[in-house]
């Protein structure tokens, strides 16, 4: 197996922890939910927002992280980039997803599933 250069990699973190912060924030989800969602301490979120602490490639918290921007991307294509419809979205009440996405979204199950939905959504014609 190929390595990647030191810096390529440092920017890959660097790229996907700024992502996700960002992605969180413009969703409202607060540290502590932030922290559920990617499987870190709430610590390590408010050192990964100050970037002392970069997501690292082969990590479950990476991986989640992934699946995260993924959803915010997948969102904010369907409400045209309106922040406060986004919001609004993950806090309501979700027949289809049997909860409000903000509390699926938590386990590493429920993400997928919130993602699914909003891949589905995206899909349609």
């Amino acid at each position: 197996m190929q390595r990647k250069p030191i810096q390529q990699v440092n920017a890959e973190s660097t790229v996907l922890t700024k992502a996700a912060v960002n992605a969180a924030d413009r969703l409202g989800l607060t540290a502590r939910i932030l922290s559920a969602v990617i499987g870190v301490s709430e610590a390590t979120v408010s050192r990964l927002k100050r970037q002392d602490v970069l997501l690292e490639r082969g990590t479950k918290p990476f991986e989640l992280a992934v699946l995260l921007v993924r959803l915010f991307r997948s969102l904010d294509a369907i409400v045209g980039g309106d922040e406060t419809v986004a919001r609004s979205w993950m806090t309501a009440e979700n027949s289809a997803l049997g909860a409000r996405p903000v509390d699926r979204i938590v386990s590493i199950s429920g993400l997928v599933d919130v993602l699914a939905y909003l891949d589905a959504r995206r899909a349609l014609v």
